[in-house]
């Protein structure tokens, strides 16, 4: 069955570096068609595409999220019909809603051997603001029916720009990942895991949890032989019954070895943090990448491979939630 992928994003967004980077390494010894909708008379250079002996079937009279979402279905049929690929990458032109694009796809594929296979967005971590300013609900959009995110030119960008960034995106889209590593520091490997829906810190640890009054694994929602509704709600937000609650922040903030071993040595001594049951991370670090892992009485800090954001994630009851944001210095 052919995967589909949209990537989307506004003119100097950085996709064509992007779609060559996961040609390269993602999608090596696939058979790829890339779907270019090109807008007005402005489009990518298609020339290392076509030397990869990728085939470009360019439509130029008009946008596919809007006017042409018949014709660009049946050209779906047609190019799916002719050339069986393993993959088909639709690059819609930046002026246009992903909403759109989406249904034209889901519209067809009843009618394909393919399926909707990720809809990712790019967004210039420099220019974030002015997209939103000048673009409105088409980058209103983008933003919030993205599967994941991208954040372009974070090697360039100050600290500053990538948070507001960051805020303005997750405001709109509250569920999808915002990749603010630089794309050359993650393999095409990690980019193609995330756009197709990784999980999060706290769907993996609460899933290795085990219940402290009766010592077996429950699902989130379950009730046990204690008594305990096994609920939770992300965000940090949890109900009065719960048994244990989560805390997590995604952060762009560098850490030194010595901070996160004094962090997890303050969850496993100080009770005004609550009861710390587990907390997982990756953040950055100096030239590295900082992994950690922890359960009472003991914890691991080691180097792990570069992780598309830091991300912290904390297991507990009772947790003082401003009191773990002031310890990770994540307020």
């Amino acid at each position: 069955m052919t995967k589909i992928d949209i990537i989307s994003g506004f003119l100097g967004a950085g996709k064509t570096t992007f779609i060559k980077k996961m040609l390269k390494e993602a999608f090596k010894g696939e058979q790829v068609v890339l779907i270019e909708n090109e807008f007005g008379e402005i489009g990518i250079d298609g020339g290392f595409l076509k030397e990869s002996g990728i085939e470009i079937r360019e439509m130029n009279s008009g946008c596919i999220c809007c006017s042409l979402v018949g014709d660009f279905g049946e050209s779906l049929k047609e190019v799916v019909a002719t050339y069986h690929p393993d993959r088909i990458i639709i690059e819609p032109s930046g002026v246009g809603k992903l909403s759109d694009v989406i249904k034209a796809v889901q519209d067809v594929q009843g009618e394909l051997d393919a399926k909707l296979n990720s809809f990712t967005t790019m967004v210039d971590a420099t220019k974030c603001r002015i997209y939103m300013n000048n673009f409105g609900e088409f980058f209103s959009n983008q933003a919030a029916y993205a599967g994941a995110i991208i954040l372009s030119r974070t090697d360039k960008a100050k600290p500053e720009k990538i948070e507001e960034s960051c805020q303005v995106l997750r405001k709109l889209n509250e569920k999808a990942p915002i990749i603010t590593t630089p794309i050359e520091q993650l393999t095409g490997e990690k980019l193609l895991e995330i756009m197709e829906g990784s999980k999060s810190l706290e769907e993996e640890l609460l899933a290795e949890i085990t219940c402290p009054e009766c010592g077996e694994h429950h699902e989130p929602g379950d009730t046990c032989g204690c008594g305990h509704d096994h609920h939770h709600h992300e965000h940090g937000h949890h109900h009065a019954d719960e048994v244990f609650s989560s805390w997590g922040r995604e952060t762009i903030r560098k850490y030194t070895r010595k901070e996160i071993e004094d962090i997890l040595t303050a969850l496993e001594k100080d009770e005004t943090l609550g009861v710390i049951l587990r907390a997982k991370g990756m953040v950055a670090g100096d030239g590295e990448w900082i992994y950690f892992d922890m359960v009472p009485e003991e914890h691991e800090v080691r180097s792990g491979a570069a992780e598309y954001t830091g991300r912290i994630c904390v297991i507990g009851s009772k947790l003082n939630e401003a009191k773990l944001a002031e310890l990770f210095k994540a307020e």
